[in-house]
């Protein structure tokens, strides 16, 4: 065990070293929901001037969300073992390159090839940045740091709805991607001049080396059952959140008699509110419950989950307007909030030295059981039912994460008390 020196618990989030790199990190975060979501705002723009169907349309998002499972892994053994900032900025320069590259597209397959490249450097991305944003921030200000780092995806997908829209209209849906990538490139040069702090340097105690190989890395996250049951967890709120975000237009629109306009400004709006207010409420209340409870970012997981259950039941089955739209409020809120403490959980489940693993392993995970099987199965079931009776697996799912989050603070809780008491035995 290796001793670290803790940061002082008062110190202001946005500070130093350690501020500067939060503030850039989490720019380059909202701009890179930004750059996933601006393309489905071209969809239909894409579809006349290039020919595409709605299966190919598809398809570009498919292709994103794959070659970022496939590359998130390779990153994450990079990340662990080579310096973290030179990875960040080629990350971020690949995804901008590719994104400009996306508005010179003459046809199906070099679009296609521009977005599926935008993975490859939202891979890099992805899993460096929480490990080193959790090397800045110690636990007592971890979960406020992910809260506002991680407050960037509602609106960064809000200003791709919006950017995305507003370009297309005026300059045509190529200018949209270099509206879209042309920063990125100066967010990767600042990515440079941030501070890299050792691994392991806002720790009281950890292990700080690293034993065994790739392989062995990775047997040690499938034997470390607090980060598999995080993961799980995740995976099934991956699934929830990603069913409803693609589904929830359509079904006000088929099931509600809203018009489609409405739908689709309404549910974004409701978005871009609950998911900036929910994810630094959910980070807040985790620093506030850690002096207590050693498990404080799985019981906000789990009790958020379990709360949101009831209201998305009541969206689904009302059909007075003021009660759904008051508790689709509720559960976007309770959802939301999950967002910076799941992330703060894996990353204090595993050495610092193996965090960027983590969090590909993670990241992977979660997506392949996540929200890229749960779209097309709500769908299958939907042509064969109904929508309105598909949509009830995002409630069945919301329900599992939450109990499996809510077991997992238990064991944790446990174990903890156990350790304590072992000690006071011992002295």
């Amino acid at each position: 065990m290796i001793e670290t020196p803790r940061e002082a618990p008062r110190a202001r989030l946005l500070e130093g070293p350690a501020g500067r790199a939060l503030v850039v990190l989490t720019a380059i975060n909202l701009l890179n929901y930004l750059d996933r979501y601006v393309v489905s705002a071209l969809f239909e723009s894409l579809r006349a001037d290039l020919w595409l169907t709605d299966t190919r349309l598809g398809l570009l998002g498919t292709g994103f969300i794959v070659v970022y499972m496939v590359a998130s892994p390779v990153f994450g053994v990079l990340g662990d073992r080579r310096p973290r900032l030179p990875l960040l900025a080629l990350g971020v320069g690949i995804w901008s390159v590719a994104t400009v590259l996306s508005g010179f597209a003459r046809g199906y397959w070099t679009l296609l090839a521009g977005r599926a490249a935008v993975g490859i450097g939202e891979a890099a991305y992805g899993t460096i940045s929480p490990g080193l944003i959790a090397d800045h921030f110690g636990p007592e200000r971890r979960g406020r740091a992910y809260a506002f780092f991680f407050a960037a995806i509602p609106v960064g997908a809000a200003l791709g709805y919006a950017v995305g829209g507003i370009v297309d209209r005026t300059l045509g849906w190529r200018a949209a991607f270099f509206f879209a990538g042309a920063p990125g490139l100066v967010l990767a040069l600042l990515c440079l001049r941030l501070t890299d702090p050792p691994r392991g340097a806002a720790e009281s105690t950890w292990a700080i080396a690293r034993t065994g190989g790739v392989a062995a890395t990775y047997r040690r996250f499938l034997a470390n059952r607090p980060y598999v049951l995080t993961v799980l967890g995740y995976a099934a709120y991956t699934f929830a959140v990603g069913g409803m975000s693609w589904w929830m237009p359509a079904f006000l629109e088929r099931t509600r008699g809203v018009p489609r306009t409405v739908a689709t400004v309404q549910f974004g709006a409701i978005v871009f509110a609950t998911g900036f207010l929910g994810t630094f409420a959910g980070g807040y209340l985790a620093d506030a419950l850690r002096r207590r409870f050693k498990e404080a970012d799985l019981w906000v997981c789990g009790a958020s989950a379990l709360a949101a259950v009831p209201a998305i039941l009541v969206v689904l089955m009302t059909w007075r307007p003021g009660l759904y739209l008051a508790a689709l409020v509720l559960a976007q809120l309770m959802l939301f909030a999950s967002t910076g403490p799941v992330n703060a959980a894996i990353v204090a489940e595993v050495p610092p030295a193996e965090r960027a693993s983590a969090v590909a392993l993670s990241i992977l995970t979660i997506h392949l059981l996540g929200d890229v099987p749960s779209p097309w199965l709500i769908g299958f079931i939907s042509d064969r039912s109904s929508l309105g009776r598909a949509v009830f697996v995002v409630p069945v799912a919301t329900l599992v994460a939450g109990l499996i989050w809510t077991w997992a603070a238990w064991r944790g809780e446990r174990a903890a008390r156990a350790q304590r008491g072992a000690a006071r035995a011992a002295s």
